[in-house]
């Protein structure tokens, strides 16, 4: 069914599901970007309520208009008229399904680009209402999803171990070592790009709770995958937090030497 651009309806769609839609500038050449196109893309991300649809979009989720709204703090229309701009300026993507419509960030992409800019952004300390609270958003500087890699403490972590091993070179591309490429293949991890895919197999994405970065690309996102699939972490509800397991420490511990400073969340 054709898609359209007013996303409405109730519950969220599995991740993956949508259809393909051209992100600003996928196939476009450096030299044809203009200062309109750039001053356009960055308008978009200009409105705070904006903002925060794309960041709760992070979780790699498709949301409605009506979860978006209530997350935002806005009116269910007022937020549909956000998201017409979003999609129409190749941020999101919609789909339906049945009689809804839903909407999810438009690839891995432009959730790298969010979760940068995030990273850049000055830092606010927003009050603590409750205990609640606290331990949502200490589980997320924690470990938690960037789409569909590991972000937060544990994630940076992990890449700092890599490096430290000479598994994994940041300088330089970043790039994997054959050290690197054989530990992989070790722990069940393909360390091969996806045939077809434009995505990067590596990139280091700059983790907007620790300023340092993490693993993303095609191989931030078969690390994560295989970090599901093996019980090493697990999702918490439907929140971007997830939780590193008893296996995954041990795991961890005994790969890449991390410490239980690092593998349990910080108290208060």
């Amino acid at each position: 069914m054709t898609p359209s651009a007013s996303p409405l309806g109730a519950s969220p769609l599995p991740a993956g599901a949508g259809p393909r839609v051209s992100r600003p500038g996928a196939s476009t050449a450096p030299e044809s970007v203009s200062a309109a196109g750039l001053a356009g893309l960055a308008g978009l991300l200009a409105d705070r309520t904006r903002a925060a649809i794309c960041l709760a979009l992070l979780d790699g989720r498709a949301w409605t208009a009506t979860e978006l709204a209530r997350h935002a703090g806005v009116a269910r229309s007022t937020a549909t008229g956000h998201l017409h701009q979003l999609v129409a300026g190749g941020l999101l993507k919609d789909a339906r399904q049945g009689r809804h419509r839903y909407v999810r960030l438009a690839g891995p992409d432009t959730a790298e680009m969010i979760e940068s800019l995030a990273a850049h952004a000055p830092l606010k300390a927003a009050p603590v209402r409750s205990l609640r609270d606290a331990n949502r958003r200490r589980a997320l500087a924690h470990a938690r999803s960037c789409y569909d890699h590991l972000a937060g403490t544990v994630a940076v972590a992990i890449t700092e171990a890599m490096t430290e091993r000479s598994l994994l070179d940041l300088d330089h591309g970043p790039s994997l070592s054959e050290e690197g490429k054989a530990w992989l293949r070790a722990m069940g991890i393909d360390d091969l790009r996806p045939p077809g895919s434009r995505r990067p197999q590596l990139r280091a994405c700059l983790d907007w709770t620790e300023r340092r970065p993490h693993l993303a690309g095609a191989l931030g996102a078969a690390l994560f995958r295989r970090a599901l699939d093996a019980g090493w972490v697990v999702r918490r509800g439907t929140a971007r937090a997830v939780e590193v397991t008893d296996a995954g420490r041990a795991v961890f511990r005994e790969q890449l030497g991390l410490t239980e400073e690092v593998l349990y969340p910080a108290a208060d």
